[in-house]
């Protein structure tokens, strides 16, 4: 069932954006009097599963979820049809019309994208806001897991700066971008009443962004455990175990936080301990149970959201469309970033790398319309800037061969056209076989 919700909102999503994104290049083919023969959802070799002529164009819906495409009369595509380029030009083509005008035809589609993504990111502020759990209100400092702790930070820690930019909104994955991204070197916190910078090894860019570490957490909130909920018929039911109680020691020895409770009852399965409890702020009990066969006591804690409080930024609809440009454009600027880093070799591409089972599962297995929107506004950026890059067969590579006609005033051969976009198409067709390969790799043989 969760495969059926993530692979349910990865159709959708690409739906939507392909859609549009034809529609990017359909409609100024349009306007500039050029024939479309085909607009098609997905590829359709062989067969398609659905399709109605209205005009002079052909809708369809093909069977291989791949892409989509529209096939406009006169031009050299992945289509391959060099029969009707040994015919004479005709003034519907796309051959016949001015560089400019095919020019704008081939950016219809990644403009759309850019600007959709845009849109998306604004609309998602404007409805839903933006929630976070402020710095400050992490007054017992972090619990680091082992990879924090490999790096240099200790429990307790108190995060002031990430690479010199000061850390406002706690979440360590803002800390991982900047390692990842912007080459952070220190991380400055606060540790036993003095500042410390904690130098970061560069080794830690190419940990961080491989494919193992990717969900791998350096640090949570540092919390006491404190009861939110007790379940049925469990052990703590049984014991007296109230909502609020917090949870202060485990035989005797204290355990002021959650994680400390963690490690000690680590192996205690169908064991009898004896529980210390604060209650109201002031009483102090005594609680003797059996964890269960698992290890638990049967209660459900506060996290940091509930224990903290977490802020939501309002935006007004003039305030929520200019924030979704700036966020849509630093999310742009992290990828040209992170480009870089693959060419200085501290990124390796196959550990970043992604099929479209990598993407239908940064949906999640539960449909939240949020997540949804905000995934298919990164998924829209994402197409628009691959799109872009100068391969034949993809815009980018239409794009450079029409720039290099407007330069030199002179048309590359139809044969070197024919040639380059075989070799692109071929080129993208591996890159999507390799990275859709790396996600069989990693989920049946690791």
């Amino acid at each position: 069932m969760d495969y059926l919700i993530m692979g349910g909102q990865l159709m959708l999503s690409l739906s939507i954006l392909i859609v549009l994104h034809e529609m990017g290049h359909f409609l100024p083919a349009r306007w500039f009097g050029t024939r479309v023969e085909k607009f098609y959802l997905f590829f359709d070799p062989w067969f398609e599963l659905y399709k109605k002529k209205i005009g002079d164009t052909e809708y369809g819906i093909g069977w291989l979820p791949l892409g989509g495409y529209v096939k406009i009369s006169g031009m050299i595509d992945e289509s391959f049809d060099t029969e009707q380029m040994k015919s004479e030009p005709q003034p519907w083509e796309f051959r016949s019309k001015p560089a400019w005008q095919r020019l704008i035809i081939m950016l219809g589609g990644v403009t759309v994208n850019f600007l959709l993504g845009f849109l998306i990111y604004g609309m998602v502020l404007w409805v839903y806001g933006q929630e976070y759990l402020p710095n400050d209100n992490i007054k017992y400092g972090i619990q680091v897991d082992s990879l924090g702790r490999e790096m240099g930070l200790r429990d307790g820690d108190q995060i002031l700066q990430v690479g010199g930019k000061p850390f406002e909104k706690f979440n360590d994955r803002l800390v991982v971008r900047e390692i990842i991204i912007n080459n952070a070197e220190t991380i400055t916190v606060q540790r036993d009443e003095q500042r410390k910078d904690v130098q970061i090894d560069p080794k830690y860019v190419t940990l961080l962004s491989s494919y193992e570490y990717k969900n791998k957490m350096l640090f949570t909130a540092r919390m006491p455990f404190k009861v939110l909920q007790v379940m049925k018929d469990s052990p703590a039911e049984e014991a007296g175990i109230d909502k609020d109680d917090r949870i202060i020691g485990l035989d005797g020895k204290p355990t002021p936080y959650f994680f400390d409770f963690a490690k000690a009852v680590q192996g205690k399965k169908s064991e009898e301990i004896q529980l210390t409890i604060l209650r109201n702020s002031s009483d102090t009990l005594q609680k003797t149970l059996t964890t269960t066969e698992k290890g638990l006591i049967g209660v459900q804690r506060y996290g940091p959201a509930e224990l903290f409080g977490t802020e939501r930024e309002e935006y007004s609809l003039a305030q929520a469309l200019p924030a979704g440009v700036v966020k849509g454009w630093t999310f742009l600027e992290d990828q040209i970033k992170a480009f870089g880093q693959m060419f200085k070799g501290r990124i390796k591409p196959s550990e970043s790398l992604g099929g479209f089972g990598t993407i239908g599962s940064m949906f999640g297995n539960e449909w939240l319309w949020e997540r949804f929107w905000t995934m298919t506004a990164i998924l829209s950026l994402i197409l628009a800037f691959m799109n872009l890059l100068p391969i034949p067969a993809l815009d980018g590579g239409h794009v450079m061969f029409l720039l290099y006609e407007m330069v030199t005033g002179r048309k590359p051969n139809d044969k070197v056209m024919e040639w380059a976009t075989l070799i692109g198409f071929i080129i993208v067709l591996l890159l999507v076989l390799y990275a859709n390969g790396l996600d069989i790799i990693r989920n049946f043989f690791s």
